[in-house]
């Protein structure tokens, strides 16, 4: 099966007063129909700039410097500019990470989906309205046509929430980014939309590439698990393999500082050290200074991601 996404050795790069600084370093991977791809990692790692590259969005001082990304055989970095637009808000489409900012206060939920609507699906101002409405109501935002009227500030964070992801699906997307969806919601909200995402991901056939810090989220969610650090790949695999049997150090101390059901403790494990600064990181691998089973090659040689089995790859000199 030939993948909907495929990336190739994605850099990108913010040409700081201090120097270059890749935010993202190098990382490959692939996501085929109807597949959810997770990515996670700590604050900084370098998962939402990874999404905004694939959408076309980074501003100076930042820049892709390398690699490749493809939508269906067509690299989205060497389109013009007319030609992403096309693309963005129709094949593929992301959910950003704060609905609040995301959207614009001054603009009905209703004029900034007919926009997108009137745009890629070439309806009229009739059709499109009854197609935004019709977005709210499938997203569960109860009295939807009077919703199509309101501003953002008007709206719950939840249903703020869904408003995005209506705005998002509108176009019928192949390929959807969510970043952090259900970050700002309370427990029962984040499950309501989950359960929504995941039907409607059914629903279309979209490959979907989410994006979170919350492993409990990943295993509900996601068929594969993409690990970063710093920037880089750390390990990837299919998520159950790799939440229940993780290889490398930072994926097994991720795990190990989530809280157990059943188990009763005083302190939750942490990460001892915090992530280097840009300028800090060390020339071999990234986690060296944080990892419990460091050697001495770690310092001074960057480990390559390599095959473990047919369906693992991790990047460790010392694995588990």
């Amino acid at each position: 099966m030939n993948p909907v996404v495929d990336v190739k050795d994605l850099e990108t790069t913010f040409f700081l007063k201090s120097g270059p600084f890749r935010a993202v370093n190098r990382i490959s991977y692939s996501i085929n129909q109807a597949e959810t791809l997770g990515i996670v990692g700590e604050s900084g790692c370098g998962k939402s700039v990874t999404s905004f590259s694939l959408m076309r969005l980074i501003d100076r001082p930042g820049k892709v410097t390398h690699g490749q990304a493809l939508l269906n055989g067509k690299d989205l970095f060497k389109l013009s500019e007319p030609e992403i637009e096309s693309v963005r808000g129709g094949q593929m489409a992301m959910i950003f990470q704060e609905p609040m900012t995301a959207l614009n206060p001054v603009l009905t939920i209703g004029f900034q989906m007919n926009e997108q609507i009137e745009k890629h699906l070439k309806l009229t101002k009739k059709d499109a309205k009854d197609r935004a409405i019709e977005m709210l109501q499938l997203v569960g935002i109860p009295s939807a046509a009077e919703r199509y009227d309101n501003y953002s500030h008007q709206l719950s964070g939840g249903m703020r929430q869904r408003a995005m992801i209506a705005m998002a699906l509108s176009c019928n997307p192949q390929f959807l980014i969510a970043d952090e969806p259900t970050t700002a919601l309370d427990v029962t909200i984040q499950a309501q939309i989950l359960e929504l995402f995941q039907n409607l991901q059914e629903k279309l056939k979209m490959s979907v590439q989410f994006i979170t810090h919350d492993l409990g989220v990943i295993s509900e969610v996601s068929d594969k698990v993409l690990v970063m650090y710093a920037g880089q790949m750390c390990e990837t695999g299919p998520t159950q393999e790799v939440l229940t049997s993780p290889r490398h150090p930072y994926t097994a101390a991720l795990i190990e500082s989530r809280p157990q059901m059943g188990h009763r403790i005083d302190r939750l494990k942490t990460i001892e050290g915090s992530v280097p600064a840009p300028h800090e990181l060390p020339v071999g691998c990234p986690f060296s200074n944080r990892c419990s089973r460091v050697k001495s090659e770690c310092w001074t040689i960057k480990p390559a991601f390599v095959n473990i089995t047919p369906t693992r790859k991790i990047a460790c000199f010392n694995p588990l």
